[in-house]
C-alpha cells in the first residue's frame, strides 16, 4: 500500500483503531465520525502547519484522501483540511451514531461527561462542547439529573440532563443573539470553529446555524453567498451580517447586529475574546464595507 492513497467510487476506507497501529480497510464508504472533543482542521497533513478550522465531537466528516497518519476531511460546509487519523472513527464503528435512536445535544458551552452519576468521585471522562451529540443509551426516568450516553468510539458515559435537550430547534433571530452574549469572554482562536474558542467567522456561522442554516465557513465566502442579500447600513437590524475590511473585494472580518448600533464577534481587537462593539466606533465603521441580510 502507497503511503499516498486516494479515495474514489471504487475504492474508499475504514479506519480501525486498536491498540496496535492504525489500519486502513477496503468499504463500502468514506463517512466518519469526529471522536474526540475538538478536532483542528490543518492546511497541510502536518501538526506544523496552520490550522485552518475545526469538527467537533459527533460531527460527520467525508475523508478525501489519506496520507500517512492524517486525512483530508470536508465537513458539511463543504470545506477541507487535514485532521490526524486517530481523531476520527468508521460510522460503521459508532454504530449509535448512524441508527435512529435518541441523541442529546449539548446546549451549554461546554458538557463534563462522567463515568458515573457523580461529579466528584472521578475527572470526567471528556468534555464535550456546544452542538456535540451524543448518543442516549438510557434516558434514566427514574434519575431527574443524569442520562447515560455513548461517545463515538463507544465509550459509556454519564451527562448532566441540564448540559442538553433531546429536542434541538431552530432558534429566532432574538434567540440567536440571547445565545451568542453566552460566548462573551470566550477566547478568539484562529480557525475555530467550537465553544473551545471561535475565530470571527466561526462565530458567526454558528449563529447562523443555530437558525438552521448552513453558511459557508470564511467571511469572505459568507459576504458573497447566495443565502444572502445586500443591504444598506441604515436598513440594518438585528441579525445581519457585518463584514469588514480594506474593501468589499478584501474581507477579513465580521460579526453580527444585535440592534442599538451594536454587534457582536470573535475579534483580537484591543482584547483577543468575544466581545460587543459600537459600529459608530473605530476602527469598525472606518472599515466596515459591506452588510448582509441572510434570506
Amino acid at each position: 500500500m502507497s503511503k499516498r492513497q486516494r479515495i474514489s467510487a471504487a475504492v474508499l476506507f475504514t479506519l480501525v483503531l486498536t491498540t496496535i497501529p492504525i489500519i486502513l480497510v477496503a468499504q463500502s464508504a468514506s463517512e466518519f465520525i469526529v471522536k474526540v472533543p475538538v478536532a483542528d482542521m490543518h492546511s497541510t497533513p502536518s501538526e506544523d502547519s496552520d490550522v485552518v478550522s475545526q469538527a467537533i465531537l459527533s460531527n460527520d466528516v467525508t475523508v478525501l484522501e489519506v496520507d500517512g497518519d492524517w486525512a483530508k476531511v470536508q465537513t458539511n460546509d463543504q470545506y477541507t483540511g487535514w485532521m490526524p487519523l486517530n481523531a476520527i472513527i468508521a460510522q460503521s464503528g459508532a454504530s449509535a451514531y448512524s441508527g435512529s435512536g435518541a441523541m442529546a445535544q449539548v446546549t451549554s458551552v461546554f458538557a463534563h461527561i462522567y463515568r458515573e452519576t457523580d461529579v466528584t468521585k472521578h475527572q470526567p471522562l471528556t468534555t464535550a462542547p456546544f452542538e456535540s451529540r451524543l448518543a442516549v443509551v438510557d434516558e434514566m426516568k427514574d434519575n431527574a439529573r443524569w442520562l447515560k450516553v455513548q461517545l463515538p468510539d463507544g465509550a459509556i458515559g454519564y451527562v448532566q440532563r441540564g448540559d442538553v435537550t433531546l429536542k434541538p430547534h431552530v432558534l429566532t433571530i432574538p434567540e440567536s443573539i440571547e445565545l451568542a452574549k453566552r460566548f462573551l469572554g470566550l477566547p478568539y482562536t484562529w480557525g475555530g470553529r467550537s465553544s473551545y474558542g471561535y475565530d470571527c467567522s466561526g462565530f458567526t456561522q454558528m449563529l447562523v446555524r443555530s437558525r438552521g442554516i448552513i453558511m459557508p465557513r470564511d467571511a469572505d465566502l459568507q459576504a458573497a453567498w447566495s443565502g444572502v442579500v445586500p443591504i444598506k447600513r441604515d436598513e440594518l437590524k438585528p441579525g445581519d451580517l457585518l463584514f469588514f475590511g480594506s474593501s468589499p473585494d478584501h474581507i477579513t472580518h465580521t460579526g453580527m447586529y444585535i440592534g442599538n448600533g451594536e454587534f457582536i464577534h470573535a475579534t483580537t481587537h484591543d482584547h483577543p475574546v468575544v466581545q460587543i462593539s459600537r459600529l459608530d466606533d473605530q476602527p469598525w465603521t472606518r472599515i466596515l464595507v459591506a452588510t448582509r441580510r441572510v434570506k
